[in-house]
């Protein structure tokens, strides 16, 4: 799976410059809308400008314009997004139906192991959420579609990269500057590179508590017709509830299984649209 190019700073990677097919007021619009997030829900004219990195004319343009269109709201003080903005996630779910004949896969594996499930892709030097099935409340914060997690530390993210050509990974594992988040977070390139090589070859991952203390988790590829990862699922639990050998010899099977089965789904709506 080839890695997309984020045009947020934070990813890292670079990114197109300004020039004849690059529209600068449209990217800043979306610097402005990223300002926002579960610590920053409100913010002044002067918050969202240092959080995008705008002049504060230039940020306040922005919102007003937001504002108009119905994605923003004001008291006077304080911006807030309003919930039209979720228009702008849900046209990309909408547009790849595979999730919709993917959820029941989920949630009957789900059922089947106890432990929640999710899926999500790739988007720069993170995961991005796209399903998820929750069984028990697994991490301090809270997660649901959208939400994105460092790819480096994290079973899918590792099952994605495992996609990439080596030295795609290695310019992401660059960019994402790892961080010791636990004890037993991996920071070295090289490790990592090397947990990487592995997942490509055994063709699954398993992560013991590097996203978080106490987490682990398991995650297999999802292939599109072609035989393209384009997403990835996983089960992921306490380790005092499941234990990492206990969810490798227990959950593995199910969740291979699982995998293959929407694998299947989106080779046939593929299929389905190429004829």
């Amino acid at each position: 799976m080839a890695m997309t190019a984020s045009s947020h700073a934070s990813d890292g990677l670079p990114g197109p410059t300004p020039g004849d097919s690059y529209v600068q007021s449209f990217a800043r619009g979306l610097e402005v809308i990223r300002s926002f997030s579960a610590l920053s829900p409100r913010q002044t004219l002067s918050e969202v400008a240092a959080r995008s990195g705008l002049s504060r004319a230039g940020a306040r343009r922005i919102l007003l314009t937001l504002q108009t269109l119905g994605y923003v709201s004001s008291d006077g003080k304080y911006f807030s997004l309003t919930p039209r903005i979720l228009d702008l996630g849900f046209a990309y779910l909408s547009s790849m139906p595979i999730w919709n004949t993917a959820e029941p896969v989920m949630e009957g594996l789900a059922r089947e192991v106890k432990e929640s499930c999710s899926a999500a892709v790739l988007d720069g030097t993170d995961i991005v959420y796209v399903m998820r099935v929750s069984t028990h409340k697994i991490m301090s914060i809270a997660l649901g579609v959208g939400s994105r997690l460092p790819a480096y530390c994290t079973s899918m993210g590792r099952v994605l990269l495992a996609a990439a050509p080596d030295k795609e990974v290695m310019a992401c594992l660059k960019a994402s500057q790892p961080k010791q988040l636990t004890r037993h977070t991996i920071t070295d390139l090289e490790a990592l590179r090397s947990k990487i090589a592995q997942t490509r070859k055994q063709g699954w991952c398993l992560v013991n508590q590097e996203l978080e203390e106490g987490l682990v988790s398991m995650a297999a590829p999802i292939h599109d017709r072609l035989g393209r990862t384009v997403a990835a699922l996983n089960i992921s639990g306490q380790v005092n509830r499941t234990s990492a050998k206990v969810m490798q010899d227990t959950m593995l099977a199910p969740l291979l299984n699982a995998a293959q089965s929407i694998s299947r789904l989106l080779s046939v709506q593929g299929s389905s649209a190429g004829s």
